[in-house]
C-alpha cells in the first residue's frame, strides 16, 4: 500500500472522522464562551489557544485530504465547501479585517458535512431548490395582486398598513406569517365590514395553500436524496458481495489446482 493509499483510509476512517467532528463541537463552544465577558476576563487566553489549536487541525486535516485524493477531492462539493471555510477562517481578523473575526463560527457548519444526517438534509433542500423558485415565484405573485387590491380597498381607511404598496406588501407579508393579523383586519372591519372575507382568503391562499406547497417540494426532494443515499449503499454492498464472491472462486479454483498437483 502506497503513502497515498495509507493517507486516504486514515482520513476516510470512521474514528479519524469522529475525532473531527469532537474538535468541530469543542471549537462551537470556545467561540460561544468567547462572547461573554465574564468567560473572556476569567480565561479568554485559553479560549483563543484552543481556538487556534483547532484551526491548526483542520487546516492539517484538509491538507492531508487534499494529499490523498488529489484532484477527485475537487469533485465532491462537500470538499469545496469545506477548503471555503476553512480559507475564511484563515483570512487575517486585524485592522480592516477586523470583522472577518465573527466568520469563525462559520467552522461550526463543518458538522454539515462530516455528519450523513446533516448533509443528507442540506443535500434534500438543494435539489427542491428549482421546485421552490417556481412556488416562490407563485407566492410573489400573489402578494402582489393582493398588495394592490388591498391598497385600493383599505388605503383610505388604514394609510398606517394600507397607504402605499409597500407599506401594504409589508402588512401582507405581516399577516401571512400570522403576526397580529386579527387586529389589523379588526381595524379594517370596524369601517368595512366585509373586509373579513379579503383576510379569509388571502390567508387561506398565501399561507394554507403556497405555504405548504414549499413543505411538500423539500420533503419531496429529501426523498429522493434518502432514496439516492440507499441505491448507492445497495450498490457498495454488492460491489463488496461481488468481490468476495470472487475470491471465493479463486480460492476454490487454487484448491482444485493443488488437488491436481
Amino acid at each position: 500500500m502506497s503513502s497515498r493509499e495509507k493517507v486516504q483510509a486514515f482520513v476516510s476512517d470512521k474514528r479519524f472522522q469522529q475525532f473531527i467532528i469532537a474538535v468541530i463541537i469543542v471549537n462551537a463552544l470556545t467561540l460561544g464562551l468567547e462572547t461573554s465577558k465574564s468567560a473572556m476576563a476569567q480565561a479568554g487566553g485559553l479560549l483563543h489557544t484552543v481556538d487556534h489549536i483547532a484551526l491548526v487541525i483542520f487546516v492539517v486535516e484538509l491538507a492531508l485530504r487534499l494529499y490523498a485524493f488529489r484532484l477527485d477531492f475537487f469533485k465532491d462539493p462537500w470538499s469545496i465547501f469545506d477548503l471555503v471555510i476553512i480559507a475564511i477562517a484563515l483570512v487575517p481578523a486585524t485592522g480592516e479585517f477586523s470583522v472577518l473575526r465573527a466568520l469563525r463560527v462559520l467552522r461550526v457548519l463543518r458538522l454539515v458535512s462530516m455528519v450523513g444526517p446533516m448533509r443528507r438534509v442540506v443535500s434534500g433542500l438543494l435539489a427542491a431548490i428549482p421546485g421552490m423558485a417556481a412556488i416562490a415565484a407563485l407566492l410573489i405573485l400573489v402578494l402582489y395582486v393582493a398588495g394592490v387590491m388591498a391598497t385600493k380597498l383599505f388605503g383610505d381607511i388604514s394609510p398606517e398598513h394600507f397607504g402605499s404598496l409597500p407599506r401594504t406588501l409589508f402588512t401582507l407579508f405581516q399577516v401571512m406569517t400570522g403576526e397580529a393579523w386579527p387586529d389589523i383586519a379588526r381595524e379594517i372591519m370596524a369601517q368595512a365590514p366585509m373586509a373579513w372575507i379579503f383576510f379569509v382568503v388571502y390567508i387561506m391562499v398565501s399561507s394554507f395553500a403556497v405555504l405548504n406547497l414549499f413543505i411538500a417540494v423539500i420533503v419531496n426532494g429529501m426523498e429522493k436524496e434518502v432514496a439516492s443515499d440507499l441505491r448507492a449503499d445497495e450498490a457498495k454492498h454488492a460491489a463488496v458481495l461481488l468481490e468476495e464472491i470472487r475470491a471465493l472462486r479463486r480460492e476454490v479454483a487454487e484448491l482444485r489446482e493443488s488437488d491436481r498437483v
